[in-house]
């Protein structure tokens, strides 16, 4: 396993724990990490990204068909027993995209998206269309929402 530093990532305009795969080894555009490296192992993207389906626009149909297969809702119940298990303030709630949780910091919010192969998301910390793990501050505004 590497490890990388913070101020010895390789692509320095990224924050350090937002590393992503150089764009000219996958495809055109940047892929997000799980899915460049799910790719190459022929494996579904154990971090449910294709619930958040305008971050696939750069998959080749073989990745989006494996992908596609594996997604699936998760169950309410066992969600909300094992996110109130890790600390969870409120009950979550399970959207088309994402579970929502209150309460949980990343490591346990990985936990429950790694268990499940589908998005889970701070609620105090919303995932805006296109900007999939960003910060509001930052981004300028698109036109529509002018």
């Amino acid at each position: 396993m590497v490890t990388i530093l913070p101020g010895q990532a390789p692509y320095r305009d990224l924050s350090p724990d937002r590393v992503s795969v150089d764009p000219r080894r996958v495809r055109r555009g940047r892929w997000k990490t799980s899915c460049a490296v799910t790719y190459a192992h022929g494996e579904a993207d154990y971090n449910g990204h294709y619930g958040i389906r305008e971050l696939c626009d750069i998959c080749p149909m073989s990745q989006l068909t494996v992908c596609a297969n594996a997604w699936k809702k998760p169950d309410l119940d066992t969600v909300t027993s094992q996110a109130r298990l890790l600390g969870a303030t409120s009950d979550p709630v399970i959207t088309d995209r994402a579970v929502i949780v209150e309460g949980l910091n990343e490591p346990p919010r990985y936990w429950l998206q790694h268990t499940h192969g589908y998005q889970v998301h701070d609620a105090s910390k919303p995932h805006h269309h296109r900007r999939h793990g960003r910060a509001d501050i930052g981004w300028r505004k698109a036109k529509e929402e002018q």
